[in-house]
């Protein structure tokens, strides 16, 4: 039984792929999925964690370790059919694509294993469209100074979200000469409330930009930069760009990420007069425990409680939330005590972001 659910686990994140636009990932995983029925090679490199929950994301983990030894030269026939590694891959004769990978689970079946300990972190920079578009909302009542402060952070990329250029038909903002362009940031032309926050605050002053993570990743180390590669899906290339123009940004603008739960974090928080203190966080709700969850909501209730004009607070998040029997992946926000707002709504990886209406 636990093979099975193994097996079910992938072919779900199989769906997944295929609908967020990863048709590489998806047909792959379906083959997993028949390997680990039939016992062979992804069954062995799955072993142990047939049963982990859902939130370990045991597929991804699977599929970032494999990636990682095409991207280091270790499974050079695996590169020849990943785009990310100057590859192509041929939707109507995959099965090159499969014996491949198939091959690197079973040369480097030690690196994977030693791959599967690790949590998957994508620190996806598209998600910054989303959180940028919620701090220029709420600095139009708060225009101060921003200490800036991220839950599950991973390699704190986000966190420098005011050094990318967000563009949207005639629609920009940011600084021009950015290297990492969010081209098609909205659906259309972008809501009246934002066009307006733009044009009024063409920069955003940013004094403190700190994060936490249980395994924060430092961009700037080899291992690091190859670990948030390897989790980016390889025939997506336009996020690869990102990524690839996210590390250059780290490189010139500092940020810390702290190796720390994220309600201990917040505990030592405090609003500071002269400052807008934001805390932000996107996709990263559903890998916290919901009693860790419902400190992390004592500890935000507490920034707004406590917050003034002169020290206001503010909370924008970006997280998937059931509506009816589907989930939605919303921008939301809030200033001190007032009501949250939800403002937009985009797919997790954050482009397009379209209005909410109604």
């Amino acid at each position: 039984m636990s093979r099975e659910r193994a097996a079910v686990m992938v072919e779900y994140q199989a769906r997944a792929c295929r609908s967020l636009g990863s048709p590489l990932y998806a047909f792959l995983l379906e083959r997993v999925a028949r390997d680990v029925r039939e016992g062979g090679p992804c069954a062995a490199a799955l072993a142990g964690y047939e049963d982990a929950p859902g939130p370990d994301a045991v597929a991804l983990r699977l599929l970032g370790g494999v990636h990682a030894l095409a991207l280091t030269g270790r499974a050079p026939d695996l590169a020849a059919c990943y785009p990310s590694t100057g590859g192509s891959f041929d939707p109507d004769d995959p099965e090159p694509c499969w014996r491949a990978f198939r091959d690197a689970v079973v040369n480097g079946m030690e690196w994977v294993r030693d791959w599967m300990t690790r949590p998957p972190q994508t620190n996806e920079v598209g998600r910054s469209n989303l959180l940028i578009a919620g701090l220029l909302e709420v600095t139009g009542a708060a225009p101060l100074p921003i200490r800036l402060f991220e839950l599950g952070s991973s390699a704190g990329l986000n966190l420098r979200a005011d050094r990318f250029r967000y563009v949207a038909g005639d629609f920009a903002w940011g600084p021009a000469d950015s290297p990492v362009v969010l081209d098609g940031a909205w659906d259309g032309t972008p809501p009246v409330w934002l066009l307006d926050a733009a044009a009024e605050r063409p920069e955003l002053t940013v004094i403190e930009r700190r994060g936490c993570d249980l395994t924060p990743i430092d961009p700037l180390s080899p291992g690091g930069a190859l670990a948030l590669r390897a989790y980016v899906w390889p025939d997506q290339i336009a996020r690869f760009a990102r990524l690839e123009g996210a590390l250059r940004v780290a490189a010139r603008v500092p940020a810390q990420v702290e190796a720390i739960g994220a309600a201990d974090f917040l505990a030592r928080v405090r609003p500071e007069p002269g400052t807008l203190t934001v805390v932000w966080h996107s996709i990263m709700r559903q890998y916290v425990p919901g009693e860790e969850w419902a400190r992390v909501e004592r500890e935000l209730d507490r920034l707004a409680r406590t917050s003034t004009p002169r020290a206001p607070f503010a909370h924008i998040s970006f997280e998937p939330r059931r509506i009816g029997d589907r989930h939605r992946f919303l921008l939301a926000a809030r200033l001190c005590e007032t009501a949250e707002t939800v403002l937009a709504k985009a797919r997790p990886h954050g482009l397009p972001a379209r209005p909410v209406t109604g």
